[in-house]
């Protein structure tokens, strides 16, 4: 479980029903980016295809956010969210 490439943010929540995860963000984020989520139970790569703030859709975050996006597979809170390899 390699943690190469720049961290862009952490888990805060996930909630299992919707597969949504709370990605509190260190680095600007947008629709259509390829991030991976790395835990200690695996990794995976996945696009952002949708992005919430309060409800509302977006298609770009800024640094200091918390957004909500619909993720692929479980996770959970601590997990880290990386810039995927190009």
């Amino acid at each position: 479980m390699a943690e190469k490439g720049k961290e862009i943010g952490h888990i805060t929540h996930f909630f299992d029903k919707i597969t949504v995860a709370v990605i509190s963000l260190k680095k600007d984020l947008k629709v259509g980016d390829t991030i991976r989520l790395v835990g200690v139970n695996g990794e995976f790569t996945q696009v952002v295809s949708s992005m919430q703030v309060d409800r509302k859709s977006i298609e770009k975050a800024k640094k200091g956010l918390e957004v909500a996006i619909k993720v692929d597979q479980a996770v959970n809170r601590g997990w880290k969210i990386f810039e995927a390899d190009k």
